[in-house]
């Protein structure tokens, strides 16, 4: 590989995960501190219910399945692993699995888009991010899909491995990290460098209503107390 090329690489692989993750936490936390009022999903089902039920109902649960599937498989090592299940195994159940819930996400997600572009209400009250953000992830989702092919031409999970041990080296501050992926194809790499980006743009989007999952409504205690004016007021 050129040095140029390699340089490239490795800044791409190397440093750039850290920038990205940095900036999402530090932005995260200034956004929260400085403007909690944008700390929303801003739904637009007000202008528009039909369709966003089903888009979004199927794009919510293919992405969190999607995302923590990712964080186990890349994130679990090879000795893990290996006490119930071997590589090619992995592999395998992560093709399937990751193409019926990469099915599933598309279907919601393309439901969301077409709805969001065609409306004109709900394309007018849009923000630039909001589109943005939209296409970034429909892009990346196909990258994932189209992944599934290149993986099948490797069933003995070398590629699986190779980003398995990037991933396992970025969190833990080794070095050498991207050298285990310089000659994977072009569309795990692109796979990566999209998803350290939606990374990097968290802050600034829609996607911090993430952080705010309501867990303590699951444990309350009481009931909501809801009173009704009588015919007098």
């Amino acid at each position: 590989m050129p040095e140029t090329t390699s340089f490239l690489h490795h800044l791409a692989f190397g440093i750039y995960p850290y920038i990205a993750v940095l900036v999402m936490v530090l932005g995260s936390i200034l956004r929260y501190d400085r403007d909690q009022y944008s700390w929303k999903a801003n739904s637009s089902q007000l202008l528009r219910s039909k369709g966003m039920r089903l888009g979004s109902n199927l794009f919510h649960i293919g992405i969190i399945l999607l995302f923590f599937t990712h964080l186990v498989g890349l994130l679990m090592p090879e000795s893990v692993y290996h006490l119930f299940m071997t590589t090619e195994a992995k592999q395998m159940m992560a093709m399937i699995g990751g193409g019926i819930l990469g099915g599933i996400c598309f279907i919601g997600l393309t439901i969301l888009i077409v709805r969001r572009m065609t409306d004109k209400r709900i394309r007018a009250t849009s923000k630039t991010s909001d589109l943005l953000l939209l296409w970034m992830l429909y892009i990346q989702l196909i990258l994932g899909l189209i992944s599934i092919y290149y993986s099948a031409q490797h069933l003995d999970g070398s590629s699986m491995v190779a980003l398995g041990n990037w991933a396992q080296h970025i969190v833990t501050f080794r070095s050498g990290a991207a050298d285990f992926i310089i000659h994977e194809p072009w569309v795990f790499k692109a796979h990566l460098l999209l998803g350290l980006t939606i990374f990097l743009v968290f802050p600034f989007t829609r996607l911090v209503h993430m952080l705010s999952v309501p867990v303590k409504y699951i444990f309350r205690t009481g009931y909501q107390i809801v009173r009704k004016r009588g015919r007098g007021y």
